[in-house]
């Protein structure tokens, strides 16, 4: 057994996220998590929401609310949310905990006394018509690497290019839209990233295994143009983590929080303390989760984000551990993805365009939006919902080939037989040769699930699920019957336990349908199979069992169209 740490990027407090929030990090990182614990390994998998910053004093401003109220409203509707989409998060935390706060500012404390922090006075965008400083994305404008029109003032949505404030072209206030904008002088904290470039190349150069777009990106933010810069990590704001030594203000600090960028990642290491804390566990707990001094050499931690926040993660983040000389656990694989679009456009928060995670679970329950996302998730390239699509996979994948199995084999083993597993006969030629193409089938979506290859993963499961129809077409247990019914018997008793099967290795991907499936099998056994044969053996002869409800219902034509006019890229 394993001890394996997963933590999915964590979303922003501002509202709801969309389809592409989800399936960019927390989906795939849940599908992780179920599968390991499924082999039998310990997993902590981690997620919070990140509630510092421009985007929650936006937000809240714009709901009319106090952020810190406006934050601890979200956080519970985002939690919802998750438990809604089923994710099996161990802790969802709040990175305007108090463990949080206390964490970032010892790890600014470490990074300044080993030398790795400098205050640097710059220049930054003032807004005369709102009478403050206007932090990077309070500040919006057109990109001046590809001419997007709503970049934010530290990078821009549409290509990812990190951006300062001043590189925007007509930049204007994202409180009050005014372009009344001068240029004024402040102070700020830098972590010194550029003196630890040489460490991180390093590090960065043995992860010989990270996927292509996850290095590609932290090579480029390393080595192009002027390479990997110093990154100032406090603001103007009101609302953050204080920027304090030991409850103390720091000197010519006051007033400022540290950058959300800084104390985001942090919350991985929080959160997994907040865990400990709502159990009631001793310190050591998390921390051999997190301190290679205390037993977290053993783990192997595991990262899920979208390719826009891997320079944080490859780079800022791992910059703050390495600079803090202290023995805190460094990544060991960084899963990203790239984005999914919408139907003919972007899928966008800041722009309300697409389906977002309420409306999805207003419509269909989440296992249909989990296969669906799961078996389209872009990893080698972007992928694009549309509802055609959708309709089609749901239909045929989960209605025509899973749900269909299970109905079929049911119903016919309860009208020849009763509802118990049947006695007789022993398995023919074809049966022996379905165990064997499944041992196979099995094995090779075991190899995609330990490296992470969804869409493959997603590929082989249907594979797994289809040989089932087709071996249940080809024998005709209905036919063989009227000749011999205890060659049928074998049969059906074959498939009933395929219906087990399926629910073990179906569950990482939609785990409602998989406790369906074994609450109608009256089973609790849900071990991770070992050699097929003997897994498709587990549910013996006299075993009573249900004719389950209908696992997955067909997307009618009336209902795609309903629903894309009704979610036509604008939430309202």
């Amino acid at each position: 057994m394993s001890r394996i740490l997963i933590t999915s990027a964590i979303p922003y407090i501002n509202g709801i996220k969309h389809l592409g929030n989800l399936v960019g990090s927390q989906l795939p990182a849940d599908l992780y998590a179920r599968y390991m614990r499924g082999r039998g390994h310990e997993v902590m998998f981690i997620c919070a929401t990140d509630e510092h910053g421009t985007p929650a004093e936006l937000a809240a401003a714009k709901a009319g609310r106090p952020v810190a109220d406006y934050c601890a409203e979200m956080w519970q509707v985002q939690s919802d949310l998750a438990k809604g989409f089923r994710l099996s998060f161990d802790h969802f935390g709040r990175s305007s905990s108090a463990r949080n706060r206390a964490l970032t500012q010892h790890f600014a404390k470490r990074l300044a006394e080993n030398g790795f922090i400098e205050e640097v006075s710059e220049t930054q965008v003032f807004s005369v018509a709102d009478d403050r400083f206007l932090p990077d994305r309070y500040i919006e404008g057109t990109c001046p690497n590809c001419g997007y029109d709503k970049a934010r003032g530290d990078q821009c949505e549409n290509c990812t290019k990190q951006l300062d404030p001043t590189d925007l072209i007509n930049p204007r206030s994202a409180i009050s839209g005014s372009t009344d904008l001068e240029v004024r002088e402040t102070k700020h904290l830098y972590l010194r990233q550029k003196a630890l470039k040489g460490e991180i190349s390093a590090w960065i150069d043995s992860k010989t295994d990270w996927p292509v777009l996850t290095t590609s990106i932290a090579k480029k933010w390393l080595n192009d143009g002027e390479g990997l810069q110093d990154r100032g990590i406090t603001r103007d704001l009101a609302w953050g983590v204080p920027v304090q030594f030991d409850g103390a203000p720091w000197t010519g600090m006051d007033g400022k929080v540290f950058y959300v960028w800084f104390d985001a990642p942090i919350e991985y290491i929080a959160a997994t303390a907040e865990w400990a804390d709502a159990r009631k566990e001793q310190e050591t707990a998390w921390e051999r989760w997190w301190r290679t001094d205390k037993g977290a050499e053993d783990v192997r931690y595991v990262q899920f984000m979208g390719k826009d926040n891997v320079p944080f993660h490859t780079l800022s983040f791992p910059a703050t551990i390495m600079g803090s000389r202290e023995p805190w656990k460094l990544v060991d694989y960084i899963k990203s993805f790239n984005y999914l679009n919408y139907d003919g456009g972007q899928f966008s928060t800041s722009q309300g365009r697409g389906v977002f995670m309420d409306q999805a679970l207003s419509i269909l329950p989440a296992d249909y939006w989990r296969w669906w996302l799961l078996s389209h998730a872009p990893e080698s390239s972007d992928s694009e919902f549309t509802w055609e699509n959708f309709q089609v996979s749901v239909n045929k994948d989960l209605a025509d080939v899973l749900g269909n199995f299970v109905s079929r084999i049911t119903k016919f083993c309860r009208s020849k037989y009763g509802e118990a597993i049947p006695a007789g006969g022993v398995l023919d030629d074809r049966a022996l040769a379905l165990v064997a193409d499944l041992e196979s089938r099995v094995r090779a979506y075991e190899g995609h699930m330990e490296a992470m290859e969804i869409r493959k993963a997603a590929t082989e499961l249907r594979g797994i699920w289809a040989a089932g129809n087709e071996y249940l077409q080809s024998a005709a247990p209905w036919t063989v019957h009227k000749t011999d019914p205890e060659a049928a018997a074998a049969m059906v008793r074959l498939g009933l336990n395929l219906i087990r099967l399926y629910a073990v290795l179906s569950e990482p991907f939609i785990p409602d349908a998989s406790a369906k499936m074994l609450a109608a099998l009256q089973t609790g056994e849900k071990s991770w199979p070992g050699p097929v044969a003997t897994a498709l053996s587990v549910l013996e002869p006299g075993h009573g069992f249900e004719t389950p409800e209908v696992l997955f219902a067909k997307i009618s034509d009336e209902e795609r169209e309903e629903w894309a006019k009704r979610f036509s890229g604008v939430r309202t």
